[in-house]
């Protein structure tokens, strides 16, 4: 299990150097930085300024190297638009995407586990197609035109709940909801495929020839093993929500992280940018490894293979 966990740790941290060059790179391959920040009327001398003032005017490997020692020690920067640390903006929008992240997660497994085990167990039956359909409409239904339906029937038309803020628990309701039912689909059919084939194996039949009881059977044998891919698809998920809220989270008016980094965008606010579409990408590869290690306790011819 050591040998497996630095193995995965080490690419992990590969994998995380690698994504840290991207972001730092990505506004610079864009254009001139500091012909942006200065402005369409601005001078060769003022923007030769500007590129002086922000360390733009320095070899791109300098000012990668500064920017991530200075992220190692917490220091993320200044935001151009106000002047605030960058650090304290995201720690200001996280506790919002986690929350809706969370729910929307929690929702997401609550629906898709019951369904798709049920699925199986009913394979081939109404209830299975039902389940298939609920599941691909799920997918396919875009989060920003589910987000204005539910506005429009449960705010506007029924006046049930509130649509947007995050004040109280109620405005997290409809933003979870349209989050969740996307990101359900895709774990209710793991679950409902995995359950299909372990029910069909062996040590299944075995296990129902000495007479066991049939949910013991069901939730204690078989749903251990087919659940396995759910996890890693789980944890996927999860750092896909932190970086992925930015249309629900500007439906519902919410100040999370991905409504901070589309006002960085829109205003051209790189340190922003590129501080928030690190973390969150080290988030990613953060929960991949925590699933790869679940997996390998879970399943010991993973952590042998």
């Amino acid at each position: 299990m050591l040998n497996y966990f630095v193995n995965r740790l080490t690419v992990a941290v590969l994998v995380a150097i690698t994504v840290s060059i991207f972001a730092f790179s990505l506004l610079r391959l864009s254009g001139d930085l500091a012909a942006e920040l200065a402005g369409d009327d601005a001078t060769a001398a003022e923007i030769a300024e500007v590129a002086k003032s922000y360390g733009l005017d320095r070899p791109f490997h300098i000012q990668y190297l500064d920017w991530a020692g200075s992220a190692l020690q917490g220091d993320l920067g200044v935001s151009i638009f106000s002047n605030e640390p960058v650090f304290e903006i995201i720690t200001r929008a996280l506790p919002v995407t986690l929350q809706l992240a969370t729910y929307s997660l929690i929702l997401s497994i609550v629906i898709a586990i019951p369904l798709g085990v049920l699925a199986a167990v009913k394979q081939n039956t109404w209830f299975d197609r039902g389940a298939l359909v609920f599941a691909v409409s799920g997918q396919a239904i875009p989060n920003f035109w589910l987000g204005l339906m539910f506005i429009l029937l449960f705010g506007v038309m029924l006046g049930w709940l509130p649509i947007s803020g995050q004040d109280t628990w109620a405005h997290f309701i409809l933003p979870t909801l349209t989050i969740g039912l996307s990101a359900m689909p895709v774990k209710m059919r793991l679950t409902r495929a995995g359950m299909i084939e372990v029910l069909q194996s062996d040590y299944i039949r075995t296990a129902r020839a000495k007479g066991l009881n049939p949910n013991v059977v069901l939730f204690k044998h078989a749903l251990r093993n087919a659940v396995l891919p759910v996890v890693s698809v789980t944890m996927v998920t999860f750092g896909r929500l932190l970086g992925g809220t930015v249309v629900v989270e500007s439906i519902f008016a919410l100040n999370g992280l991905g409504f901070e980094a589309l006002q960085a965008i829109t205003r051209q606010d790189f340190p922003v940018v590129q501080s928030v579409v690190a973390f969150v990408a080290f988030v990613y590869i953060g929960l991949t490894l925590l699933s790869d290690l679940i997996n390998a306790q879970l399943d010991p011819r993973i952590r042998l293979s």
